[in-house]
């Protein structure tokens, strides 16, 4: 079971990129986000001609995520338990019937940006529902795969310049103690798993020449369970979707599966 991540900054500017990627990579599982697409915009039926079932938790001009899947899902739920005040569309979750069951969550954590401040105290507190939900999942002690865009930057090594980045809300200490916080439930993380090491990047930005500089930052993670971490046998990057027309800022990582 091949399962990726991909942040595609809009539906209406990366259809097309969107499906010749899907065309070539193949993946039987993509969680997608910042669609910025309301659910009765989103261009379902492009996708279910590649043979995709299609989920959507989507929002006009922001936000937006999604499940294609060449695979049968279930139990299909919707925003991130802890807030019912929240409207933010970041948080779709589904069980991939395969081989083997597989709990998917796509998620889109908030950027935090300008910190201090609301935008980054609703990260944090984001980030603490996230770590909730995390832990009953985890208590039923089945393969999960949480993926997505998460807006941190795990350690200095995962960015190219991160003095860059000292006072971003991507990799301030309240930040990554919050991603450790997750990520020390049992998680494993599939691309440092597989990719050891600097140089690893799944973010450029538009501005600065960043990716002719590979001035890039790794911000787009796939978190394993136990369960889901004894079935990983690759897991990787497609750099070079940055390099061609009309490309997102990020790219899209992926994990193979033995389920």
């Amino acid at each position: 079971m091949k399962i990726a991540s991909f942040n595609i900054n809009g539906i209406n500017a990366r259809a097309e990129a969107l499906k010749t990627w899907l065309t070539e990579a193949k993946p039987d599982v993509v969680c997608l986000q910042e669609t910025k697409k309301v659910d009765a915009d989103f261009p379902r039926a492009e996708f279910e001609s590649l043979g995709y079932q299609v989920e959507l938790h989507g929002m006009k001009a922001f936000n937006g995520v999604a499940i294609l899947s060449r695979l049968p899902l279930e139990d299909v739920t919707r925003r991130l338990p802890g807030d019912d005040s929240d409207e933010q569309t970041r948080w779709i979750e589904a069980t991939v019937m395969g081989k083997r069951p597989v709990r998917v969550c796509g998620l889109y954590l908030p950027n935090g940006n300008p910190a201090p401040g609301p935008k980054y105290d609703y990260k944090l507190a984001w980030m603490a529902r996230m770590e909730a939900r995390t832990r009953d999942l985890l208590a039923l002690e089945e393969p999960l795969v949480l993926c997505g865009d998460y807006n941190i930057i795990p350690q200095a090594e995962d960015a190219a310049n991160i003095k860059d980045w000292a006072e971003d809300a991507l990799y301030l200490p309240a930040s990554r103690e919050a991603f450790r916080r997750i990520l020390n439930l049992g998680l494993t993380d599939a691309i440092r798993a597989k990719h050891p090491g600097p140089g690893v990047y799944s973010y450029w930005d538009f501005q600065r020449g960043a990716w002719e500089r590979n001035n890039g930052i790794r911000i787009d993670h796939l978190l394993l369970s136990p369960q889901a971490a004894d079935l990983l046998q690759d897991a990787g990057i497609d750099k070079d979707v940055r390099g061609r027309d009309k490309p997102s800022d990020h790219v899209p990582v992926w994990i193979e599966l033995d389920a």
